[in-house]
């Protein structure tokens, strides 16, 4: 437990821009969308000006989509195509809902 006072003085990366910056200074994200559940978890560090830039909508199953899908290994059409038709098959199309 920390002490009043007493801050991190460890040294993360900012995924989105690179950046080491200390502990104390950087901005709590989790991947899945919900910081508040902490168990087997891993976070993520991002500086203050990237973290105001990213989307704080919880993003129940998208990581796991994202896996599904291979995201990263296709041009952008075809990774579009790819999770639209991921979507729909999980989720239905517009018109059926």
């Amino acid at each position: 437990m920390w002490r009043p006072g007493e801050r991190d003085r460890r040294e993360v990366t900012c995924p989105a821009c690179g950046r080491s910056i200390p502990r104390s200074n950087a901005r709590e994200y989790d991947k899945h969308g919900d910081r508040w559940k902490r168990r087997d978890k891993r976070f993520e560090y991002f500086c203050k000006a990237c973290h105001d830039g990213l989307s704080h909508q919880r993003r129940d199953e998208l990581e796991e989509l994202l896996c599904d899908i291979d995201a990263g290994e296709f041009d952008q059409e075809t990774f579009l195509r790819r999770y639209w038709r991921a979507v729909e098959d999980r989720y239905g199309t517009p018109e059926e809902r």
